[in-house]
Parts: structure tokens; sequence; C-alpha cells
């Protein structure tokens, strides 16, 4: 077997990459038909999860390190970004009641 082949003896780069565009698929597809903003965050959390499969594929495929350094960063900013968004769903629930995003339209003008 060749360095490449061993380095994903799990399953082929395309396994993941496939893998990876469905987690990222489904999550747009979340994110874009449903107005429940906790469903909206954790669609946007699906994706990142999408993204971070994808860069630790390439990265175990090329030998590469610098991929899943750069994951853990991704992790960093998803994890910061969850405890923001969960603080501006509560403070969105105590103001009307309510986590549908068509009550929060008027923010547009």
């Amino acid at each position: 077997m060749t360095m490449v082949a061993t380095a994903m003896a799990g399953g082929s780069l395309a396994q993941y990459l496939i893998i990876s565009g469905v987690l990222m698929s489904i999550g747009l597809a979340g994110f874009l038909t449903r107005r429940n903003l906790i469903v909206m965050f954790l669609c946007t959390e699906l994706m990142f999860q999408g993204v971070v499969i994808a860069m630790v594929a390439f990265s175990r495929w090329h030998w590469e390190v610098s991929g899943q350094v750069f994951v853990i960063f991704i992790l960093t900013v998803a994890a910061a970004e969850a405890a923001l968004a969960l603080a501006l769903v509560v403070l969105l629930y105590r103001r009307r009641d309510t986590l549908d995003a068509e009550a929060w339209t008027e923010l547009r003008e």
C-alpha cells in the first residue's frame, strides 16, 4: 500500500467529502427553511461540522497537520459563537416570547 492509501484506510477521501457535503447541504437547507432561531443556530453548527470534516480529511490525505490545527481554531470560534448565539436567543425570547425569526423582521430597516 502506498502512503496515501494507508492514510485514509478507514475510507476514501471521496467518502469523507460526500459526508461533508451532505452535512453542509442539510445545514443549509435547514437554515433556509426553518424560522425557529434555535434550529437555525443548530443548522449553522451543522454546516461548521461539515467544513471541519472536509478539512480533517484533506489534511489527513496530504499528511499535513496544518489543517487539523486550523480545525482546532474553527472549533474554538464555533464555541464562542455558540455562547453568543444562545445568549442572543434568550434575550430575544424574553423580549417577544417567541423564537420565530419573522417576529424580528422590522430590524431590517
